[in-house]
């Protein structure tokens, strides 16, 4: 009769040793939870109720409907932002994906100075949009900076005034944008290639297939989940552009180089138009869920399917 006893002594205190990590773990958790619900998604659903009043420099509670969406839709500033993140975000994503996979490559393939690369093509990282703002704006200003100095050297004819330039002014954003987040994603890319098992290496020596269609058909879509990642990194930035935008052109000429970041945050700050900029708030939140969850949704189902074969 003892030995039972024992035996289900040991088994409740062991079933108590596997109880208080499982719960002091989920407890722990609670406060991260918490602040989550409370700051982003409570925040999400008090931006759209909003949206849905007369509010201008403070919340007011007076429910209009979808009057604010209407003004939204119907302004042209709007339009205007809303075509240049398109333009930007297709512009900043892309290039940051296609030079940071060709950096990493480089890098990958045993140059000299490999740390010293690294460190360059990483320092931009360093800096707030901010400093990277005013940097590339002095680089662009036709009086003082790229122009003036090509010109000093011989070239008179030269240009290069895309900051002052309604139809060109939206392209500097990607360039700085560009500059500054290159290192990151050559970083995350070499991170994955040196995770590549060498075996495939020399297969492809043994089989004497080029090195390049070895990056292209082989390790490109080993490195899926990299690109997955970085990705969605960028989309971040692109949708949360407000600071570069402010630094390197102010929005201008005129609302030529506007986002709908610095759209809602003008009128909620400086036009007292809380209710609208609420509206375009809830806009491009709307807008970044329908273009990026068809994408992710895809990935997942993808690696599930990988994991399931």
């Amino acid at each position: 009769m003892a030995e039972p006893a024992q035996g289900a002594l040991k088994t409740s205190h062991n079933g108590r040793r596997r109880w208080r990590p499982q719960w002091t773990a989920r407890m722990a958790l609670i406060p991260a939870m918490t602040i989550t619900i409370v700051c982003f998604y409570g925040f999400i659903i008090w931006t759209f109720v909003i949206s849905l009043t007369r509010s201008r420099l403070l919340p007011v509670y007076k429910f209009t409907g979808f009057d604010q969406y209407v003004r939204l839709f119907a302004n042209e500033r709007w339009w205007t932002a809303m075509q240049n993140i398109a333009i930007h975000g297709f512009l900043f994503i892309g290039g940051c994906i296609v030079f940071g996979y060709l950096l990493a490559i480089l890098i990958d393939r045993g140059i000299k100075a490999e740390g010293m690369f690294r460190t360059v093509f990483m320092l931009p990282l360093s800096m707030s949009f901010i400093v990277t703002g005013v940097i590339w704006q002095w680089v662009m200003n036709p009086g003082l900076g790229l122009q003036d100095a090509v010109r000093e050297l011989g070239w008179t004819t030269f240009e290069f005034n895309w900051i002052v330039r309604q139809d060109r002014a939206i392209y500097t954003l990607a360039i700085a944008g560009i500059w500054q987040q290159v290192g990151l994603c050559m970083a995350l890319f070499l991170a994955g290639l040196r995770n590549v098992d060498p075996n495939i290496w020399k297969a492809s020596r043994v089989d004497g297939i080029p090195i390049w269609r070895v990056y292209l058909h082989v390790i490109t879509p080993m490195m899926r989940t990299v690109f997955f990642t970085v990705f969605i990194l960028m989309s971040a930035i692109v949708m949360k552009a407000y600071d570069l935008v402010v630094a390197l052109t102010g929005g201008g000429p005129g609302f030529s180089s506007d986002l709908p970041a610095k759209f809602v945050v003008d009128h909620i700050l400086n036009r007292q138009e809380l209710g609208l900029g609420a509206a375009g708030a809830f806009v491009l939140l709307c807008t970044v869920i329908a273009v990026i969850s068809p994408y992710i949704h895809f990935e997942l189902r993808k690696a599930r399917d990988g994991g399931g074969h």
